[in-house]
């Protein structure tokens, strides 16, 4: 087995960076030409070598200068149905693994943020990261017997951010296909959670305070923190044996198993949006790690999206459909939610309307049943066709107006990487209103 190649420096300057992108910019402009001088050759020539060569590029340079860059290509690899096969499959990768940092630039975090080198604050500390990722990469450690997960930031990612998401929102924007407009409401937030994400001291908080109210649900396990080894930079917690997703079902977990690792997620989501008002908005596979006997390690609460109330109230109203009967009430609902926007006139409130009611009812199925089959491939295929085919309309892939505002963004994320979770699980879930309301035991007392 080859060794990883570990990074020697990131660029952390806005004129490199941006010079990355700028040189990654050309190269798609080669791909382009070389792939339409071939169709010249070969009309029959397939687009899925263009989407092939594009997202390797791009994969390069988003790996290599982590941070929030990488961190937008593991967001949209979420979505299976926004992007080409090509891109979603390559930027998966950086929900697991990415070029990690070299021994040196570690100790110099250590030094800067701690005034200590990892020799001096552990027993033993390996200078190889174990895992690396968009944000930071993670390091084994021992201190008095027991083992450490020790997560180190990137040099230069906090200060990154801004100029990062101006850059790489022309290349989001040319891969998904989206008109700018359709991105620009969301990307205010993407920035404020990015930021979030690079303030350690904030999930350290972030993560003792969930891990503590969540310890009560059955079957999940939480790390214990220390913050007296973590920083601005660095959190160093317990190490969590477990698997990650695809390597847990290459065990092959009986059913029961499956159903207990997907109960214990779905509880775990529910609980903090409806009883805490506050979630865990970053359930991409990496985050996970399944035992054998179907318990689930939770282990980053780097993003966390805080719910507003009003919002809360207007977008759960759609999970129950007796408050959606009255046509008044459902058009000042979709109002609250920017579906429906001020200078609609009657037909398109009428076509969103309907448009939308059809995609809310085949999403929140789960919540109208007691239990619910994730391993029914019938109902993602319902969805993905029918996203598909709203995307397809003119009125949408035209329309100058964004439907759904800001706070919906991370709930949506969250929901589509929970349901994609349950759905590789194929696990059989209580799912009912009834099941989340009798969650609120878990509340402190």
């Amino acid at each position: 087995m080859n060794p990883v190649k570990e990074q020697q420096s990131i660029p952390t300057g806005k004129v490199e960076r941006a010079a990355r992108f700028a040189f990654t910019g050309a190269k798609l402009g080669v791909n382009y030409v070389k792939h339409y001088t071939r169709k010249l050759l070969d009309p029959d020539t397939p687009r899925e070598a263009l989407h092939e060569a594009n997202a390797e590029d791009i994969y390069e340079v988003l790996s290599s200068l982590k941070g929030s860059a990488l961190k937008v290509a593991q967001m949209l690899s979420l979505d299976r149905g926004l992007l080409p096969r090509a891109y979603a499959e390559r930027f998966a990768l950086s929900q697991y693994s990415a070029p990690p940092l070299s021994g040196p630039l570690v100790v110099n975090t250590f030094l800067k943020t701690l005034g200590k080198t990892p020799a001096q604050l552990f027993d033993r500390f390996n200078p190889h990261a174990t895992h690396a990722a968009s944000i930071g990469q993670v390091h084994e450690a021992w201190k008095n017997g027991k083992k450490l997960a020790v997560k180190i930031q990137y040099p230069g990612v906090a200060h990154s951010v801004k100029s990062d998401l101006r850059i790489v929102k022309p290349i989001a924007i040319r891969i998904v296909g989206l008109q700018e407009a359709d991105m620009d409401q969301y990307f205010e937030e993407v920035e404020t959670k990015l930021l979030e994400e690079t303030n350690y001291r904030l999930e350290l908080e972030r993560s003792q305070e969930l891990s503590r109210l969540c310890s009560q649900i059955p079957a999940l396990i939480f790390p214990t923190y220390y913050p007296e080894y973590s920083s601005d930079r660095i959190i160093t917690m317990d190490w969590l044996d477990g698997l990650h997703l695809q390597d847990f079902l290459a065990t092959q977990p009986t059913q029961d198993i499956r159903n207990r690792a997907g109960q214990a997620l779905w509880d775990f989501y529910q609980f903090q949006i409806h009883h805490l008002r506050k979630v865990h908005a970053d359930p991409h596979p990496g985050n996970f790690l399944f035992q054998p006997d179907g318990r689930v390690g939770i282990i980053d609460f780097g993003c966390v999206k805080e719910i507003p109330q009003d919002f809360y109230e207007n977008y759960f109203a759609l999970t129950r459909p007796e408050l959606l009967r009255n046509e008044a009430h459902r058009r000042q609902i979709f109002r609250d939610l920017g579906i429906l926007h001020p200078s609609d006139t009657e037909k398109e409130i009428q076509f969103f309307t309907e448009l939308f009611q059809h995609l809310i009812d085949l999403t929140t199925l789960p919540f109208q049943q007691e239990t619910f089959d994730f391993g029914d491939e019938g109902f993602f295929d319902r969805i993905y066709s029918y996203t598909d085919y709203v995307y397809s309309l003119p009125e949408v892939r035209h329309s100058k107006i964004v439907r759904g505002t800001r706070h919906s963004l991370y709930i949506n994320r969250t929901y589509f990487g929970l349901y994609s979770i349950l759905g590789d699980l194929k696990a059989q879930v209580k799912t009912s209103w009834r099941h989340i309301d009798e969650l609120a035991a878990y509340l402190p007392r």
